[in-house]
C-alpha cells in the first residue's frame, strides 16, 4: 500500500505512539514531541525531534499544550478498551481549534493469525519501506470506528480519506 505524507501540518505535534521508524518526527522534526510507552521504541527513532516515554492513556502535559496531536499507524498497537482514554487525553491536551490527525487502517481479524500490513511511504525525499502487524483477538476496527470514537469524545470531522483498507482521518477540537 503506497501512502503520502505531505509537510502541511502547522505548528507544534504531539505524536503518539511516534518511536519506530518516527515518520511524522521525520517529517515534521522539531514540530513534534513523540511519545510512546516504549523505551525501545524511542530508541531506535531517529534524533530530529523530542521523545519521551510517556502512556497516551495519561498524559502529564497540560491542558491545550499543543496544535496538533497525531497517531501514525499507532491505534492498532493499543488496547481497544484503552482508545477513548487515549481520544479524550488528546482532545485535553489540544489547544482550541486544534486538529488531531489519524492514519490507520481496517483490521477485521487479527487472530490466530497477524494482521500485517505493507506500506510504501512518502515523505519528503524519501520512501520507507515498513510492515505493521498485530495479534489481538480483539484488534477489529475500521474508519467508522474511530469517526465515531472521536465525535464521541467531542471532536468533529473536518476530512476522511480511504484507500482500500487504509484511512486518514482529520478532527477538529
Amino acid at each position: 500500500m503506497d501512502i503520502t505524507i505531505n509537510k502541511n501540518i502547522k505548528g507544534s505535534i504531539l505524536d503518539i505512539g511516534g518511536g519506530g521508524e518516527g515518520i511524522i518526527g521525520q517529517v515534521y522534526t522539531s514540530q513534534v514531541t513523540a511519545i510512546d510507552n516504549r523505551q525501545e521504541e524511542l530508541d531506535e527513532a531517529p534524533d530530529t525531534f523530542t521523545k519521551i516515554l510517556m502512556d497516551a492513556c495519561n498524559l502529564t502535559f497540560e491542558n491545550e499544550s499543543f496544535d496538533n496531536v497525531s497517531a501514525f499507524y499507532s491505534l492498532m498497537y493499543i488496547p481497544k478498551y484503552d482508545h477513548i482514554k487515549v481520544i479524550k487525553e488528546a482532545f485535553r491536551v489540544l489547544k482550541k481549534g486544534g486538529s488531531l490527525h489519524i492514519w490507520d487502517c481496517d483490521i477485521e481479524n487479527a487472530y490466530p493469525d497477524a494482521f500485517v500490513i505493507n506500506l510504501n511511504i512518502s515523505i519528503p525525499n524519501k520512501i520507507i519501506k515498513t510492515s505493521y502487524g498485530i495479534i489481538d483477538s480483539d484488534a477489529q476496527q475500521n474508519m467508522e470506528y474511530f469517526i465515531n470514537l472521536c465525535k464521541n469524545c467531542g471532536f468533529k470531522l473536518i476530512k476522511k480519506e480511504n484507500k482500500n483498507e487504509t484511512f486518514y482521518l482529520i478532527f477538529k477540537k
